[in-house]
């Protein structure tokens, strides 16, 4: 696996993104690109739908048309992915695809981080990050899928479940 493949944002033809992406995932197979061509994935969220007193969930495109790639940027997997059917491009300033930051990769949840947590349900915690960075509380749950927890403060007199990541408390010595 290379160290240098980033994010890429491949613009499609709109309702082709699955077509696409697997298109993409039998070339990459079909040539042996899994080095430079890690992954390929759509981006997607679950809504729940009513639908006639029906409630359900839904599996939506969060950005129709777009489909990402981490890969390393070269000249063959650039011309892998742009004559992919149904591609139109990529997006980026003229024909240079430009990478997405770190901030974006980690704002649409692609690159999953992994929290050891070294406490649990009844510790205290301090908060070392957001707007309550300082506060001690109580861990009330913890769930590591979802990198959440939920931590009971005090505030202004009254004890407050508060939601956060599991890297925003670390445990009180």
């Amino acid at each position: 696996m290379s160290e240098n493949a980033k994010w890429y944002v491949v613009h499609t033809y709109s309702g082709y993104e699955n077509k696409v992406a697997s298109n993409l995932q039998t070339i990459v197979e079909n040539r042996s690109l899994q080095d430079v061509i890690q992954e390929i994935k759509i981006p997607t969220e679950m809504v729940t739908e009513i639908k006639d007193n029906v409630k359900r969930e839904v599996e939506r495109k969060t950005f129709p048309g777009y489909v990402l790639v981490k890969m390393e940027l070269n000249d063959q997997t650039w011309h892998v992915v742009r004559n992919t059917r149904g591609v139109t491009g990529f997006v980026g300033s003229g024909s240079h695809p430009e990478p997405l930051t770190e901030k974006e990769v980690e704002a649409l949840g692609m690159d999953k981080r992994i929290v050891e947590v070294n406490y649990t349900v009844g510790d205290s915690v301090r908060i070392v990050d957001g707007p309550l960075d300082g506060f001690i509380g109580v861990v009330n749950e913890l769930d590591t899928d979802k990198n959440l927890v939920t931590v009971t403060v005090s505030m202004f007199g009254r004890e407050t479940p508060v939601e956060l990541e599991l890297g925003q408390v670390e445990v009180v010595q």
